[in-house]
């Protein structure tokens, strides 16, 4: 039997970090909003006849093997944690083969790592007929990769890999949850540009930083996301009603807060690309995830989008493309998929 998962990356507009407990317990109305991209993250597994355990990661070039499921308990520092940290949880009663890829470059911010635990889970709740629901996978993959990167992990990266399309995550005592947005696709694909900067950056240990800091009582990083989440609030209303100029502004107004929080968020090289794109057409620019590299998001106006490809090009910036993902995780299984 063969199973295949594939999940989308993301792109966050506006509310990122809130996602992470407690934060946005002490922002009343907290949402984060973001879009799945074509870019896919994919698991495929498929059950031998032996209790081996054979793991490949194509996009890391990575493999790893292991004699049995105990074999594979006693290991303490595996070579690609994901893959086991999933197996350890799911526990498959079969050998396997477990083979994972990413088009998301390392340490892209585009939540490379978070579709790939909701690809990863997805599949083996097929395999293992656990028959756990969306909601649960979600707590599933984020509790497992907080294991893996040994920090608190925000919620926001794996709505889009489990739903596609645009989400509103709503964020508050009573819990999170996600409303898919309504939005004309055909047209805003053409308003969007994605480059990869070339310097990978760890998120999850950006994020701590910060949200240690707010924890700790520093004023100027609690201001800021008192900013940042009423113009994540405002954002949903721009993208309801399609209002890409003040969308725009908005972005510009959250990057501006963003880039203040902590040092390294932005380098030298991501202040150039915003510089250039804003020049050829861009309406706002942010760094995706926690900064300090990976991708910028530009929106653009309609038209503009290869002018300011070009000039992100000419920047030093590599063009990811991309359009929405309208579908999140899929799953095909079958001796012939």
């Amino acid at each position: 039997m063969r199973i295949i998962a594939e999940a989308p990356c993301r792109v966050d507009l506006a509310g990122g970090t809130l996602d992470i407990w407690p934060l946005y317990l002490f922002h009343p109305g907290a949402v984060t909003v973001n879009f799945a991209i074509n870019r896919y993250t994919r698991c495929a597994i498929e059950t031998l006849d032996s209790p081996e355990i054979r793991l490949r990661s194509d996009d890391l070039n990575a493999a790893e093997n292991f004699d049995s499921l105990t074999e594979l308990d006693e290991t303490p520092r595996p070579r690609l944690p994901l893959a086991v940290r999933l197996l350890r949880f799911f526990r498959p009663s079969t050998g396997l083969a477990m083979r994972t890829d990413s088009e998301a470059p390392a340490g892209a911010g585009i939540s490379g790592s978070s579709a790939l635990m909701i690809a990863g889970a997805s599949a083996l709740n097929r395999l293992t007929g656990s028959d756990h629901t969306l909601e649960k996978i979600r707590e599933i993959a984020q509790n497992v990769e907080a294991q893996i990167i040994r920090v608190p992990t925000g919620v926001q990266d794996y709505y889009p890999a489990l739903y596609g399309g645009f989400s509103a995550i709503e964020l508050g005592p009573a819990g999170v949850r996600r409303v898919g947005i309504s939005v004309d696709l055909d047209d805003f694909d053409h308003r969007i540009v994605l480059c990869y900067t070339g310097a990978p950056r760890n998120s999850g240990i950006n994020n701590w930083e910060v949200t240690k800091a707010y924890l700790d009582g520093d004023r100027k990083i609690q201001r800021n996301f008192a900013h940042i989440a009423s113009i994540a609030s405002s954002m949903r209303v721009a993208v309801q009603k399609a209002d890409w100029g003040e969308a725009g502004r908005l972005l510009r107004e959250e990057w501006s807060y963003r880039r203040k929080n902590a040092p390294g968020i932005s380098t030298p090289a991501i202040d150039h690309l915003i510089t250039q794109a804003k020049r050829a057409g861009s309406l706002g620019a942010k760094v995706c995830g926690a900064g300090g590299g990976g991708c910028v998001f530009f929106l653009v106006e309609r038209g503009a989008q290869e002018c300011v490809s070009r000039a992100v090009r000419k920047a030093g910036g590599e063009i990811l493309p991309v359009q929405v993902a309208a579908r999140g995780v899929t799953i095909r299984t079958g001796r012939g998929v």
